[in-house]
């Protein structure tokens, strides 16, 4: 009867979402989207470092909690001295990430997240590797209320997320699944266009979309590729502006995007 013990005390141990034994208690974060979920889920003891970019507000939607941790500036010479037991980053082989020197690594290999769906899974991937299922689905609840909390968008209309040089994001993206979601429909599906594609004023220009979702550090001209997102045949276009942070990758930021959006579809004109 112990065989059966054992597996019934397993299964119980899994189900609670304790953390094991072998929790990781050096972690290092290879990229943006990684510090997210290691902020937001780990011990602070347990983040040994996090991305280069990790501080930088407008890559980095933790920019601020940032600042109480170690920094990668060289990542492969700082991995190699910190000797980490897991790493995560960018997949790109078999138990390989971007950025991580040659070695017997641990490694969680997160790609960019193109759905909410996407975000929830990545949650629960790194909650069970570094310990902490419990706070993984805690954190899950909480998205998942404050989204069902968000009043419904009282206009809707079709909107283009539009960038520096023409640049466009279609459809299958992390952006295309967040305007569905607050009622928009995404100009790229309407053209046929692909996930990224470069479409010239005067083609945005005829389209006439009803709204321009734009980057916040493109609000003011920096330089040619801002520019043309100011030409006064677009000032009619009421405009959505986010932070770069909150979707150029999946994250917990994704409730912020979503409840911006919605407060802007529901301002006064």
């Amino acid at each position: 009867m112990i065989r059966p013990l054992i597996l019934a005390t397993t299964a119980l141990f899994a189900l609670t979402g304790a953390a094991t034994p072998t929790a990781p208690q050096q972690i290092v974060s290879l990229n943006v989207c990684a510090d997210q979920y290691l902020i937001a889920l780990a011990d602070p003891g347990q983040i040994a470092a996090l991305s280069s970019n990790a501080r930088d507000p407008e890559l980095s939607a933790v920019a601020t909690k940032a600042r109480r941790f170690r920094i990668l500036r060289r990542a492969s010479e700082e991995v190699l001295a910190i000797r980490p037991d897991l790493i995560l980053g960018y997949p790109i082989g078999p138990d390989m990430v971007a950025g991580a020197p040659p070695g017997d690594w641990r490694t969680l290999g997160l790609a960019s997240a193109d759905s909410y769906a996407a975000i929830l899974d990545q949650i629960r991937q790194v909650a069970r590797a570094i310990g902490h299922v419990d706070r993984g689905e805690a954190l899950i609840a909480a998205m998942n209320r404050d989204l069902a909390a968000l009043p419904r968008a009282r206009r809707g209309g079709v909107a283009a997320y539009y960038q520096r040089r023409g640049y466009m994001t279609g459809t299958g993206t992390l952006i295309d699944d967040l305007m569905r979601r607050v009622g928009l429909t995404n100009l790229a599906a309407k053209l046929g266009k692909p996930a990224l594609a470069q479409v010239p004023l005067e083609a945005m220009v005829a389209a006439r979309p009803d709204w321009l979702i734009v980057e916040s550090a493109t609000d003011r001209v920096v330089d040619q590729g801002t520019e043309m997102l100011h030409h006064p045949a677009l000032a009619r276009v009421p405009r959505i502006s986010l932070p770069q942070s909150w979707t150029v990758c999946g994250g917990p930021a994704y409730v912020q995007a979503a409840r911006a959006i919605t407060t802007r579809l529901n301002a006064a004109r």
